[in-house]
This record gives C-alpha cells, structure tokens and sequence, in this order.
C-alpha cells in the first residue's frame, strides 16, 4: 500500500520545513495529513482526488501532492527540499531526541551531516561546544543512535501488518492458491516484526512463485524456487513464501509461528512420548507412522494439549496451563463494547461529537468516552474549565436524545512535572472518566516519574492511568518508572491502566498487562482515536491484551455501559 510511502513523504518534508524555518501551521498540516493518511484502512491511491479533499487536514493542495506521488513515484516538493542537504543528512532527522533544529545547528556549525559523524563528535565532546548542548545532550543522542540502529532490524507491527494483508490479498487474487495463512511473529501479533513468512497450499506451485516474485510490492528477489521463494519489498521488509502439502499445512502454520522456545518445548514433550514433530507433522518415531499434521489443532491434540492461541506461544507458562487445563479464555475483538480514549475538534481530534458517534456505532460499540486534552498541553489546543464545563453540558444534551448508545464524559489530563493535574476537582466531579498521562519531562529520573505517576494515581478522580511508560515503537523508548510500585498503588486505589492501541505506542506492552493481571489491576483498551478510522486500531490493544493473558473479566471495556460507569473510579 502506498498510504506508508506517502507518511514518510510527508512526514520528511515537515522536518525539511522545519529545518528552513517555514510556517509552523504549513509543517504542522503535513505531519497531520501524514497521521490521516497512514490511519487509512484503504489504499489511499484508490481515492478519487475528490474523496481525499474530503479526508479531515488534506485539502485541495494535498490532496493534488497525494495525486502527483500516485501516478509519477515523485514528489517535486519533497524532492526540491533534498537538494537543500547531503542525502545523508536526513539520516540525522531519525535520531531521537536530535530533532531538526538541532540537526540544522551540528551541520551549519560542525558540518556533520552523518550518522557516524554525529556519533563520533557526540563521543569526543564536540557536540558540547555549541550553544544549548550540554554534556547530558550528548549522552541522549547517543542513546537516540544506538536506538536506530537497534531499531533498524525490526519493524513496527502497525506498519508490517497492513504489508502483509495486502500481500495476502494480492496473493489470493492472483494466484492459485487453496489454504493461505500468515505464521511467525506477525501471526503472534508481536510489537515489533522482522520478516513476514506466508504459508499457501496449491496444486500449481511454480505458478504461486511467478505471481509472488511480480508483485507490485517487491523491489529485490533474493531466491525464486518451486516451493519457496524470498523477496525485500520496497519498505525494506523481507517475506517469505512456502508452498506446503495440504496433508503438512497445519504442521508447517505450527512449526513456522514459533516462537523457537515454543516449539523446542513441544519436541522435548514429543522426545518423551516417543514422538517426533516437525513443518511435516507429528511422527510415531518407532515406524514413522504419521499421526497427525493436517491441521494445528490434530499437531497439539497427539501431544496431549489442547490448542493453543498464537499469542501466547511464547514459553511463558502456555504449555504448563494447557496441561493442567487452565489455559485463559483470552480476550477477543468482539467482546469490546466501547473505546474509553476518544479526541474531537475540540482539542487535537478531527471529528465533532456526531461523526465519532456515527462511526462507534457501525462498530456495534455501545459506548465512547470523549477524553479530549487538557489545558497542560496547549500545542493540542487544551480544555480549560470553562471550556470543559461547556463540553459537558453538549455531551449532557446529546446523550439526552441518544437511544442504545452513550457518551461518557471525560478528558485526558496532563500529570505535570510536579505530579499533580492541571484542572480543578471541582470541575473533575462532573466526569465519567478521567484518563491522566503523562506528555512531557520523559528524560526525568525513574524515581521522579514513579512519583509523579502514584501522585495521579492517588487522586481521587483519576480512573485511568493512559500509555503508562510513553514508549513509541521505533522513536522513542519507555521512560524508566517502577512498575511493581505503580501497579500495587492502582490496585489499591482502584485505578485501571490503559493498553493504548494505537500501533506506535501499543502501551502497556504484553509484559506488563500480564503483570497488571497478577496483581489485580483492572485494564481498558483503548485506541486514542484522533480519526475515525483510528477506531480500527483495537484490534491491536486487543492483541496485547491476548498476548499478556487478560480475559474479559480483566478488561473494563468489555463490560455493559451502567457496569463500566459502576467500576470505574471517580471523585467521591
């Protein structure tokens, strides 16, 4: 799909205009329309040019840029801007923490223009003679390099899998395909990914390989063979494809998701029983005589274990449960009944009250609650109380009409540096929901920001504990804070913690909402939604919730509305 390429695009002409100094309004539209694009469910070059003027921050202009990149593969902006800087230049752009300002100054003032030249001034001290760098900078940009570089092998599972569906899809269309699944980590939904492998079943093998190897997405092959063949699409990302026998299918999709320790577990337990398994099948060692293979569940079930969910074959106690019959009966997409993480138009959403409603509801939810930002961050255009008071009484007359659907009443509080909120209790008592987070001071010690998030955590209104540790997959790493103390404070206080779905953040991780369920601490799922169509981002909270064993009982937003207002906490 080309909605990824067109982010990037965007995304990189609002640093090179940041870095000229141009309007701060022209740079922010193209990070916006950046954010809608790569949002979309649907390949953006099957637009129309008119349906994308209509796409919330695009506009005549943008929509004419999407257009140009479509049909030529270039963009003259973007490729004007370029020429401004060495093409190694951008690289510094990726770093965390650098930005482009400062980007701008090491290459005017040192003219470093490298990433091995960043790091070796950032290691000898020099970055320190410029104005506003000090010693502590340069030790965070070193951490933002070894961050790309650690980053550079595995890829985002938000940008991976919208890849591999369309692959799937293309493969599916065009080929002569019977059975097609998607195996390894993806299939495991992990956060991050390196390759996509993709297991078919056909009775015209080298005809499957002629489609794959030509498929739009593919700018190198590196092997081409009548059962296997391995491409590097233009996103960088390798993905394998193997041709199976359909009697071995379910042995192979077993085999090729893992995990490793997984696997090595299994065959340890078929060692014992006299048993061999492998991508072909479950073996009687003694005559091998196949027992099994042709579907996962028969591989499991001539081990003795009950099938188990991809997600959690991670060796992590799997095995063990399903043994003794007490694997979770792990939480699913359907059992969400509403998103508790919502922005409009009144702070930095795109959407009024009616469209959000209208696009809840297409999703059977039977609720939203409306979190919009609080007057701490004033970059997102922050509630104050008065504003927020007016918000209510909307939300209040709204809902007074609504038949089968409610809004809750909520904002997204800011947790500042002191730990304490930014808006009145007295207006907070007039709330269903307060999500509080954390938005800024992310480089503060790990025993300043275990404070401050207990001291929101032992505020009386607070009810949600929003993308606890700040992570963004492949940016910025999860700041340090202790999360046995916060978890053991939220259960006593009867705080939930939030698994944020949006692809980047995915926060909580699978790690820590299975901690969350050791210690009681009750979960919502929620998307953060600017857009609409970030509504379809909870199928990945979901698949952490999944991945850290929470059931529907653990999750707040699988209950009916008057339960949820019930367990949620707020202001006495």
């Amino acid at each position: 799909m080309k909605n990824q390429e067109i982010a990037r695009l965007f995304n990189e002409i609002a640093d090179l205009l940041e870095l000229k100094g141009e309007n701060p309004f022209r740079i922010r539209a193209y990070r916006r329309a950046a954010m809608q694009i790569e949002g979309l469910p649907k390949d953006v070059s099957s637009l129309s040019e008119e349906e994308l003027i209509k796409l919330p921050g695009i506009g005549q202009d943008l929509a004419g840029k999407i257009k140009e990149y479509i049909s030529t593969g270039r963009l003259g902006l973007h490729e004007e801007l370029r020429k401004e800087f060495p093409a190694t230049f951008l690289t510094l752009l990726q770093v965390p923490g650098l930005g482009p300002k400062t980007a701008k100054l090491v290459y005017e003032k040192l003219r470093i223009k490298s990433l091995d030249e960043l790091e070796e001034a950032a290691k000898s001290g020099k970055l320190r003679t410029l104005p506003g760098i000090r010693e502590k900078t340069e030790e965070n940009i070193l951490k933002g390099i070894e961050f790309l570089k650690r980053g550079s092998e595995r890829k985002p599972l938000g940008r991976v899998l919208p890849l591999a569906m369309d692959i799937l899809d293309s493969i599916q269309k065009k080929a002569p395909v019977k059975d097609i699944a998607i195996a390894g980590s993806l299939r495991r939904w992990k956060d991050t990914i390196k390759d996509i492998d993709i297991l078919v079943t056909s009775t015209r093998p080298e005809e499957v390989m002629k489609v794959f190897v030509h498929l739009p997405h593919v700018k190198d092959v590196l092997a081409k063979g009548t059962t296997k063949s391995s491409v590097v699409t233009s996103e960088g990302i390798q993905v394998d494809l193997r041709v199976v026998e359909e009697d071995s299918f379910g042995a192979a999709l077993q085999y090729f998701t893992g995990s490793k320790a997984h696997n090595i577990k299994l065959r340890e337990m078929a060692s014992k029983k006299g048993l061999k398994i492998n991508e072909y099948g479950v073996f009687r060692e003694s005559d091998n005589k196949k027992l099994g293979g042709k579907t996962e569940e028969e591989v499991y079930k001539v081990l003795g274990l009950p099938w188990i969910p991809p997600e959690l074959r991670e060796d992590t106690g799997e095995i063990e449960a399903a043994l003794e019959g007490g694997l979770p009966d792990i939480v699913s997409y359907e059992d969400i009944k509403g998103d508790l993480h919502v922005h409009t138009k009144w702070s930095d959403g795109s959407h009024d009250f009616d469209t959000l409603i209208k696009a809840a509801r297409q999703r059977n939810y039977l609720y939203i609650a409306i979190t919009d930002h609080s007057k701490g961050l004033g970059v997102a255009k922050g509630l104050d109380e008065e504003r927020l008071l007016e918000q209510i009484k909307i939300i209040d007359e709204i809902n007074s009409r609504l038949t089968g659907f409610k809004l809750l009443k909520g904002v997204e509080i800011d947790i500042r540096s002191d730990g304490k909120l930014d808006l009145s209790e007295d207006v907070l008592k007039r709330l269903d929901i307060v999500v509080a987070s954390i938005h800024s001071g992310f480089k503060q010690s790990k025993e300043q920001l275990t404070k401050r998030l207990l001291s929101a955590i032992r505020n009386p209104c607070v009810s949600v504990i929003a993308h606890p540790t700040g992570r963004l997959i492949g940016e910025r790493d999860a700041y340090q804070v202790d999360m046995e103390a916060i978890l053991k404070e939220a259960k006593k206080q009867g705080v939930a913690f939030e698994i944020n779905a949006y692809p980047m953040r995915l926060d909580l991780n699978d790690h820590h909402a299975k901690m969350a369920k050791e210690y009681g601490v009750p979960i919502v799922i929620s998307t953060d939604t600017h857009l609409t169509q970030h509504f379809d981002y909870m199928r990945y909270g979901v698949s952490i919730a999944r991945r850290g064993w929470l059931e529907r009982k653990d999750v707040l937003n699988c209950l009916e509305y008057e339960e949820l207002i019930r367990r949620l906490r707020r202001c006495p």
